[in-house]
């Protein structure tokens, strides 16, 4: 069977169901990770099987464990038979001043943002590397604008997402030229559900955008979909 399979990160809620919908009306067959969000996962599964049957699954792994992530390629692998693309999209974020920085935290929020995308591409390689679709297998990562313009008070995850993104460079010159690799870095888009950024403060950064507006989880899923399946030629961006 010759349709591409996308595995998603964090697929299950927010703005990763939003990528796992768009490449699915694209065509793909999706492979929805979670970590806790399973019953989320599985209704997604189950709403786009409705629509095309055997084209969904969920599946759980801890992406800060190295040592599952090649189980989670090898489980979507036998379940698909192949994988074309992955978008790295799970994250964790919550502030992290200075003084207040430890191990745990160092774990939960580097482990998620940079090591889990750096050996679940390392594990998904082989299989990208073999993939059919125009322009060859493709890795998105999902960064963050505050990986070029850090914010006060959030010092670990903007390190971590700076280092995806030279990470994103990196991996493009490891792989190519048979898989790309390529990175999106959201702006204001789907706030954090903790409260962590209220009303007044969320005015005073879209007031610094240039659409004078916050984006969308759609936005994001469309810029994915582009790189994954429109953008044959973009390599390391």
């Amino acid at each position: 069977m010759n349709i591409p399979v996308a595995l998603v990160t964090g697929g299950a809620r927010r703005v990763g169901a939003e990528i796992v919908r768009a490449l699915h009306a694209a065509g793909a067959r999706v492979a929805i990770h979670h970590r806790r969000s399973a019953g989320e996962a599985e209704a997604l599964a189950a709403e786009l099987n409705a629509l095309r049957p055997d084209s969904a699954a969920a599946f759980a792994a801890d992406l800060c464990d190295a040592g599952a992530l090649p189980s989670l390629v090898e489980a979507v692998v036998t379940r698909f038979g192949r994988l074309d693309a992955l978008a790295n999209n799970a994250s964790m974020f919550y502030p992290t001043p200075l003084a207040a920085i430890d191990e745990t935290a160092w774990s939960d929020i580097v482990g998620s943002n940079l090591k889990g995308p750096l050996f679940l591409s390392q594990a998904a390689a082989p299989h990208l590397a073999a993939s059919s679709i125009a322009g060859g297998g493709c890795i998105v990562n999902i960064t963050d604008i505050h990986a070029d313009r850090p914010l006060k008070g959030y010092p670990l995850y903007c390190a971590a997402k700076a280092g995806l993104n030279g990470l994103t460079r990196a991996l493009a010159l490891e792989l190519a030229p048979e898989v790309r690799v390529n990175a999106v870095a959201p702006g204001a888009v789907d706030w954090p559900e903790d409260g962590s950024f209220p009303p007044d403060e969320r005015a005073a950064i879209i007031a610094r955008t240039l659409l004078k507006r916050a984006g969308t989880p759609d936005d994001i899923a469309r810029a994915v979909k582009f790189l994954i399946f429109d953008a044959p030629y973009v390599n390391g961006q």
